[in-house]
């Protein structure tokens, strides 16, 4: 892949305004597929959660599933937008080697949701509006793993396995509209925007929002027009970028990239384009298409949806806290300084924070434990943090510590032996033998042997010099294998200089 000619970001800004669109794609947790009774699972055996209707067999005929449709009517609420009283489906027509029937039901000119917005916060706490212009229903197309080469990708492959799993799984498309003023902060707010959705559809429990797996993924355009002019420049639009980082990346990539071509008098071709994590850069997909290549026709084996007046009232009462008015009230509940929640945020951990604060913990405590330790864990395996332990765990965890059973070194390896599978924190202390000693005997004995070896440090400290202590201290610790309590060895080491 030959390597493109970047203009710098700042030079990139001053010459040109960037414009931005997006269209991220979430994948709905329902059980069963979007037009078919098949399971709605991740992670199972290729080709096992199929139907006729997913591999686009002669005679067989869709069915819509009702709970995406609530599903998708909520969403829409969420994003501000307005509900249509009937909206179809339609048929995409396109090359689909993993959607078995070649073309993809979709919603076209009558979506269930639009004209609607986001409020996203900057981590200043900017406030940026994001204008919705649609939310559509459509089903997901299968997977293709490509077999040979060095990258994983189709280039170099030898050849492609297709796996219909995917298929037919049920998404809600969000469309913006153009979002303009964004300048030199576009790549924040492109992430900020992702993150804002993936909150949103978390809070409402319709998707597990998994970047990694492909459950929320953003379609990024980008398009430069010169300072001054009105009209908009040619957009590219960077496909299936699956993380919040990544998406922050991409955009910025392509801003310098675009300006480059355009200070040297070229012109931007309107194609999609691939992101290339490993080497932080896009790669040529294929010419975009517009919507009248796709011969968009209405669907024929589907009657229109038309939700009841009464289905979105109730959908709208039962619509959870908004995200950022729900990171507000946290914030100040838990009493975390504007560092220390935003912290919290850029991590992805707020969830975990919460359900560790309702299992027990203190806030400071599960805080401590998400953004310390365990996301140090999780970066030295590469996983995310969220994967390793759950939050019930966590604050049975911080009690052990905060009833002295544990002191912070002891609870760390408890930490890397539930995470390692070996049971809750209790048991691993039991299997281990890590709790701390708590019969001062054995704390007097080592005291003593370790005054024995120092026999002047009595001395030091009845003179006042109380540090003097630290190095019996230091010596007890290492005999109990650092299951005492040091606040209690020291207490004992003063009481024996006061004798």
């Amino acid at each position: 892949m030959a390597k493109d000619k970047l203009l710098s970001y700042e030079e990139a800004l001053e010459l040109y305004e960037p414009v931005l669109g997006f269209e991220v794609h979430v994948e709905l947790n329902t059980k069963t597929k979007m037009f078919s009774s098949a399971p709605n699972g991740f992670g199972d055996a290729p080709n096992t959660n199929i139907s006729p209707v997913c591999l686009g067999l002669p005679g067989s005929l869709p069915v819509v599933n009702e709970q995406a449709v609530r599903y998708s009517i909520s969403l829409g609420l969420a994003l501000g937008c307005s509900i249509a009283p009937s909206s179809r489906f339609a048929r995409k027509n396109y090359f689909y080697p993993d959607l078995a029937k070649n073309y993809q039901i979709s919603q076209f000119d009558e979506p269930i949701a639009f004209e609607g917005s986001v409020d996203v916060e900057l981590a200043d706490g900017t406030i940026v509006t994001v204008p919705i212009e649609r939310a559509h229903m459509e089903e997901d197309a299968g997977k293709l793993t490509h077999i040979g080469g060095s990258t994983g990708r189709i280039q170099g492959a030898e050849y492609s396995l297709v796996d219909y799993n995917r298929a037919g799984v049920p998404l809600v498309e969000i469309v913006t509209k153009p979002i303009y003023g964004t300048e030199h902060r576009a790549p924040e707010i492109a992430k900020a925007y992702v993150s804002a959705i993936r909150d949103i559809v978390v809070a409402l429990g319709i998707s597990d929002a998994k970047m990694e797996r492909g459950n929320l993924r953003c379609d990024a355009n980008i398009s430069l027009r010169p300072r001054g002019q009105e009209k908009l420049g040619t957009r590219t639009e960077t496909k299936n970028v699956n993380s919040l980082r990544s998406v922050e990346r991409a955009v910025r990539y392509e801003i310098q990239r675009q300006a480059a071509i355009l200070k040297d008098g070229g012109s931007i071709v309107q194609e999609t384009r691939h992101w290339h994590e490993d080497t932080g850069a896009t790669s040529a997909g294929r010419p975009k298409s517009d919507a009248d290549d796709y011969r968009y026709f209405p669907e024929p084996d589907l009657l229109p949806v038309v939700p009841s007046p009464e289905l979105i009232e109730e959908l709208r009462a039962a619509l959870p806290e908004q995200p950022a008015v729900r990171r507000r009230r946290l914030k100040s509940e838990w009493g975390f300084t504007d560092l220390e929640f935003q912290d919290v945020v850029n991590g992805g951990l707020l969830n975990e924070i919460t359900a560790t604060v309702e299992a027990g913990a203190a806030p400071a405590a599960a805080r401590k434990w998400w953004t310390g330790e365990i996301s140090r864990i999780a970066n030295q395996r590469d996983v995310e943090a969220t994967s390793l332990v759950s939050p019930e765990h966590v604050a049975a965890l911080a009690a052990l510590v905060e009833a002295g059973t544990l002191n912070d070194k002891l609870a760390r390896q408890v930490l890397e032996g539930v995470i390692d599978g070996e049971g809750t924190p209790q048991e691993v202390i039991d299997a281990r033998g890590l709790a701390l000693v708590s019969d001062d005997g054995p704390l007097i004995a080592a005291i003593d042997e370790a005054l024995a070896a120092q026999p002047d440090v009595l001395a030091k400290i009845r003179d006042g010099k109380v540090q003097a202590a630290g190095a019996v201290i230091g010596a007890v610790m290492k005999a109990m294998r650092g299951q005492a309590d040091a606040a209690r060895v020291r207490e004992l080491v003063l009481e024996r200089a006061s004798q």
